[in-house]
């Protein structure tokens, strides 16, 4: 009787298999089934580092720190971009993708809009590390917006990593599989533009999720979100912050960020690192 019963159990498994239907266990199961976008209209560049880690009193703008900018998404709707450009913002970031499901629908008129006011424009993509591998959402950030040309207007794109909108922070991986996500979306885009991506993100969330890897720092610039008075320890492997992204809200749309040097090294970084 246990001979048959295990013959049985064992039919079925292979019956499962062929069908395609064997349950897959941990964070890559995630994958294969249909991932959730219905935050992404409202998770944007530090929507979940603020949720988490919270808000201290941060600085006001000076403009010896260097020179100010900003970055936006669709949950800011149509920018007026005449308007940001007389308050001060002289570059911005824009929410391009996330994932490999989701285009931010205001990004031609955020996108463009700011280039044609004169602000050297970069884009950004989400990243969703539960959805699809490294390379799968670098090939949909540059098909949906996340190129790079040297023309001195367009900045390197960059790769928001941050807190999970949908559940765990680390978004189901451990530190060394999440160093080899990061990593394969920063070389996938290396090798199609030349130009490593910048990497947005704040130290507490580097520090749990890639184990404070420091292997990033030689190649890609830091963009570092943090809203408190200074900007604090950086991660491993960085001895310099790009863009401190300093408040969520102030006088130009979306969050407030100030380049570490003048406008004329950000053109430079629009360049070349």
């Amino acid at each position: 009787m246990q001979f048959w019963s295990s013959k049985l159990r064992l039919g079925t498994l292979l019956v499962s298999v062929a069908l395609g239907t064997t349950a897959v266990c941990g964070a890559g199961s995630s994958a294969a089934s249909t991932p959730d976008y219905s935050k992404a209209e409202s998770t944007f560049a530090g929507s979940q580092i603020a949720a988490v880690e919270g808000k201290g009193d941060p600085p006001r703008y000076n403009a010896d720190a260097g020179a100010l900018g900003h970055d936006v998404s669709g949950h800011q709707g149509d920018v007026n971009w005449p308007g940001a450009w007389g308050a001060g913002g002289r570059f911005v970031y824009v929410k391009a993708t996330e994932g490999t499901g989701f285009i931010n629908k205001r990004f031609t008129q955020q996108y463009n809009g700011s280039y044609h006011i004169g602000m050297i424009r970069g884009a950004y993509h989400f990243a969703r590390p539960d959805v699809s591998g490294g390379r799968e959402q670098a090939e949909y950030f540059l098909a949906h917006g996340g190129g790079w040309t040297p023309d001195g207007r367009t900045l390197p794109g960059a790769l928001d990593v941050e807190y999970n909108p949908y559940g765990e922070a680390c978004y189901g991986l451990d530190p060394k599989r999440m160093g080899e996500w990061i990593r394969d979306f920063s070389d996938t885009y290396h090798s199609r533009t030349g130009r490593f991506p910048v990497v947005y993100t704040s130290t507490n969330w580097w520090n749990k999720c890639t184990g404070n890897n420091a292997g990033f720092g030689q190649n890609n610039p830091l963009w570092i979100a943090r809203y408190q008075p200074t900007v604090g320890l950086l991660p491993a492997g960085w001895s310099r912050q790009f863009i401190w992204q300093f408040a969520d809200s102030g006088v130009l749309p979306g969050d407030q960020n100030v380049f570490n040097g003048p406008l004329d090294q950000v053109k430079g970084f629009a360049i070349n690192n």
